[in-house]
């Protein structure tokens, strides 16, 4: 079942369920994939985004979120806090498992040597390969660091 599918289906049950911060949050998803339908469709005609995209906008919409909850611990708002946090929730049972730290070094050990990369200059085309394999699924802000190092030969 596509994404789109998913969360058509999700926000059906919220409403069945009369789950309102659920059916908020699944709208909210909704309408984030449609701006970005016509952010699509005004450069490129007739399409529309597809599951990878659809993945990297529910990333930034917990990035956003937990970004928010921290503002908002330090500011002493425990109650808005975690209303983000309840949205972060709903948002990642629509994301893919994220690896453990194991399988992020393995996955970056196995790139590596698919693409015999061998120095700092290879770095692109490694990162490249993982969000192809695993967007969604790693911390690319965290494996940046660990594949240069690994090219590096730190």
């Amino acid at each position: 079942m596509d994404m789109r599918t998913r969360i058509s289906e999700a926000i059906k049950q919220a409403m069945k369920e009369r789950a309102t911060s659920r059916l908020s949050t699944l709208r909210l998803i909704n309408a984030a994939i449609k701006d970005q339908d016509i952010a699509v469709r005004a450069q490129e005609g007739d399409a529309s985004v597809g599951d990878a995209e659809i993945l990297a906008i529910l990333s930034r919409m917990v990035k956003q979120r937990m970004e928010s909850a921290h503002a908002y611990e330090e500011g002493g708002r425990l109650d808005l806090a975690e209303h983000e946090r309840d949205e972060i929730g709903i948002i990642n049972e629509f994301l893919p498992r994220q690896l453990t730290d194991d399988e992020v070094d393995a996955a970056i050990n196995e790139a590596i040597a698919r693409l015999e990369a061998g120095s700092i200059r290879d770095m692109g085309r490694v990162m490249a390969d993982l969000k192809a394999q695993y967007g969604g699924q790693m911390n690319f802000a965290v494996v940046g660091p660990m594949v240069k190092a690994r090219l590096c030969g730190e």
